[in-house]
């Protein structure tokens, strides 16, 4: 079985480390960076909502990875209320706007994982990911060295999304 390596990116242990420090039953990762108090840089948050937000994945796939959610802690679709089911969805649409205007990528993945089994790393909490793609964006590193390489800061990333996000 191929498994991705990993290359050493020391810088984000203290990030993890101080919103997973909380004690079981304090939430999802999600709802613990909601409750931090950490300022939205701090967070990568690059959208507020009413009822929804947006962040970066701290552990992107690719530059630009966002995470679009309710602020409720939910796991299923069919447990959106109507208005946060409008909002999500406008939100998503404005992270894929806020992605091709920052990146100009040559196509957006746009997708959710419901339940564990279903690849949710975080499935108590509902979220879509929306991914920028390119041709031939698994490059050499994956292809060879089966690792993932990043070219741009989680903090930069968040400043470009913020400046591209529709109003």
């Amino acid at each position: 079985m191929d498994t991705i390596e990993r290359l050493w990116n020391g810088w984000r242990a203290a990030y993890v480390g101080s919103i997973t420090s909380s004690p079981p039953g304090e939430g999802s990762l999600f709802t613990q960076i909601l409750r931090s108090g950490r300022s939205d840089e701090e967070c990568y948050i690059v959208h507020r909502g009413k009822l929804v937000f947006a962040l970066l994945n701290a552990f992107p796939y690719s530059t630009g990875h966002t995470l679009v959610m309710p602020y409720r802690e939910i796991a299923n679709l069919e447990e959106l209320d109507d208005d946060e089911s409008a909002e999500l969805w406008r939100a998503v649409t404005d992270a894929v706007c806020a992605v091709k205007s920052a990146y100009d990528p040559g196509g957006v993945n746009v997708g959710l994982n419901l339940g564990r089994p279903a690849g949710g790393s975080i499935s108590e909490h509902l979220h879509v990911h929306v991914v920028p793609r390119w041709v031939g964006d698994g490059n050499f590193m994956t292809a060879i060295a089966n690792t993932r390489t990043l070219p741009e800061a989680l903090v930069d990333t968040a400043a470009r999304l913020r400046a591209a996000w529709p109003r």
